[in-house]
């Protein structure tokens, strides 16, 4: 039970000084993280080979995780130690005027908390002295005596009643904060489980109701535009930037307009602790049964799904294999060596609900000369992220090439819910309406963090059912980009380049001969009429008015030159059809090799 001298005398700077010690412990852990991840691993696995390589590796790759541990936990404690001592200043400033008011009126506050008073002279009682406790009723407001009330027995309860009210308010604080710091403990030892990871979640979880009045969630901007998001965050101090990140990572790592670095380390943080949980989850429902079993009936048919199977997949088995391959490939991305000429990677988005969303960059998009963004389309999901991750390694790697001395970055925008089967939900056109306003969202942020529309060229490029996405993006108003690139693309909801808020000289299309998407989309009707139609890729037509998809003639769009097949090799390395994308780019037209 506190008391009130403890109140009185406890130094909240010495809290605020431990706090800033153990943020201390926070941030080099982090800075300790990121020079193991992109200076040691990379390098390793790529110049290292053999038995005693692999265990480097590993070992390192453990060091990694104890980092991203302890940056975590001492962040916990720096935030809780920090709202521990803000929240305690307002009963203590509460505490230490009511004791003044004491002091000056020559009234003794006992260690209980009562308040010794003199009668008042003018009252008719005896003289001496009262006791005032708190919780009696007060006759009257301090200073007045009229009808032979005694003043000062109503200014000594006024005062032990604010003596009492800072010591419930100290200790309801004292509570919270407590439960919160005793789970913040580990184990000895140098190795972190996924269980600590997982645990560390937990803990994050139990400090936000704690320290919920100190840093308030509520106050992170929900719903609001990059400018506002940026707005918000340039209004903090740098501790409370660090306390916010801390404390609600997920959240702050969504928002569109703050730095890229500070979205990247937060995301980082919800990945490996939702990757550790992920991870216990499967050790739980043991290993993945054989998913069909030959009929114990000797029956038609030969094979039967496995009951044992079909529980563990009710459980979440497949469910959870399909996150974790996602999550594995954003770390296979962290992981690959600088040797290799890749810039460090930034992750820029990450929810592992539903079909799961990730955004990922090679290269810092907030300083970067040339900016691409890809957004993928039908089927596209977490679990896959891998092949659209490639895509635009491979975009970057050419980009760079083409323009040596320029600074690139190469993102990939799953930030949607694509469609996930090509009949009927690729034939439908709500999931460009549900999705555009993310990505225009999205790309205001990125010009947000770079300054504005001039710092950076930017490209949007969209695949398949993306093109649509990002096509209904531009229709809608300002897409934040200089040029929109589409490869196969099945419509984009107008019959006109010239309808693209880039204008048609900046819309640039791909299409392979085999990629038969372009005339799906138009039975989808995902294209859009465009009228005074006099030729139809080269041949005379009279009916005036045609749907038109990018790869036609007639939508206007630049039709680049293709080397590739099918619907997703515009991708393939040292392809002219990578080469065309990545010089418009770079915005190095005069190298677009355009089809004849």
């Amino acid at each position: 039970m506190t008391t009130w001298q403890q109140l009185r005398d406890v130094r909240l700077s010495e809290y605020e000084d431990a706090a800033d010690g153990w943020g201390k412990v926070s941030g080099r852990a982090n800075a300790a993280k990121d020079r193991v991840d992109n200076e040691m691993l990379g390098t390793l696995r790529e110049t290292e080979k053999g038995e005693t390589a692999t265990k480097a590796i590993d070992d390192l790759t453990q060091l990694s995780r104890n980092y991203q541990y302890i940056h975590t936990e001492c962040g916990l404690i720096r935030t809780a130690l920090n709202g521990l001592a803000a929240e305690l200043a307002a009963p203590q400033k509460k505490l230490k005027q009511a004791l003044e008011d004491a002091e000056n009126l020559k009234f003794t506050v006992k260690a209980d908390g009562s308040v010794e008073y003199p009668h008042s002279p003018v009252a008719p009682l005896a003289p001496g002295n009262g006791t005032a406790t708190p919780g009696a009723p007060i006759p009257l407001l301090p200073g007045k005596a009229e009808g032979g009330a005694d003043a000062n027995k109503g200014k000594a309860e006024d005062i032990a009643e604010r003596i009492s009210a800072a010591l419930r308010d100290a200790a309801e604080i004292d509570g919270r904060y407590a439960g919160a710091l005793r789970r913040l403990n580990t184990t000895g030892g140098l190795k972190v489980t996924d269980a600590m990871l997982a645990d560390a979640a937990a803990d994050t979880t139990a400090l936000q109701q704690a320290a919920g009045k100190y840093a308030d969630g509520a106050k992170i901007p929900q719903g609001k535009s990059p400018a506002d998001n940026a707005a918000w965050w340039k209004g903090l101090t740098q501790e409370q930037r660090d306390e916010y990140a801390t404390l609600y990572p997920a959240s702050v790592g969504a928002l569109d307009g703050i730095p890229s670095d500070v979205r990247d380390d937060s995301n980082r943080m919800v990945l490996a602790e939702t990757r550790a949980r992920a991870q216990l989850d499967l050790d739980k429902l043991g290993p993945e049964p054989p998913k069909m079993i030959q009929n114990p009936n000797g029956t038609y048919p030969a094979a039967i799904k496995n009951p044992a199977w079909e529980k563990w997949d009710e459980g979440g088995g497949s469910r959870l294999k399909a996150e974790t391959k996602g999550m594995d490939a954003i770390q296979k991305r962290f992981d690959a060596p600088p040797a290799a000429g890749l810039p460090p990677a930034f992750l820029l988005g990450f929810d592992e609900k539903g079909t799961g969303r990730a955004i990922i960059a090679n290269g810092n998009p907030d300083t970067a000369d040339h900016t691409a963004v890809y957004v993928p389309g039908t089927t596209s999901k977490l679990e896959g992220i891998s092949g659209d991750i490639n895509r635009m390694t491979e975009l970057w790697r050419e980009g760079n090439a083409q323009a040596p001395g320029q600074s690139l970055s190469t993102v990939t925008w799953l930030g949607y819910d694509a469609p996930q089967s090509i009949i009927p939900e690729a034939m439908q056109k709500q999931w460009a309406y549900d999705g555009s306003p993310k990505l225009n969202n999205f790309m205001d942020g990125l010009e947000t963090a770079q300054g504005g529309p001039d710092n950076s060229h930017t490209t949007v490029i969209g695949h398949s059912y993306g093109s649509t996405v990002v096509g209904d993006a531009s229709n809608k108003g300002d897409l934040s980009a200089d040029d929109i690139v589409v490869a196969g693309s099945p419509g984009m909801l107008t019959g006109d380049a010239d309808d693209l808020d880039v204008g048609k000289d900046h819309v640039w299309s791909e299409a392979a001969s085999d990629d038969f998407v372009p005339a799906g989309g138009k039975v989808a009707g995902l294209g859009g009429y465009k009228w005074g139609v006099e030729t139809w890729n080269g041949i005379p037509y009279n009916a005036g008015y045609i749907q038109t998809v990018p790869s036609d003639e007639a939508f206007g769009a630049h039709r680049m030159d293709v080397d590739t097949s099918g619907h997703s090799d515009y991708w393939t390395r040292d392809s002219q059809s990578l080469k065309n994308q990545a010089s418009v780019v770079v915005g190095q037209y005069e190298r677009v090799e355009e089809d004849d």
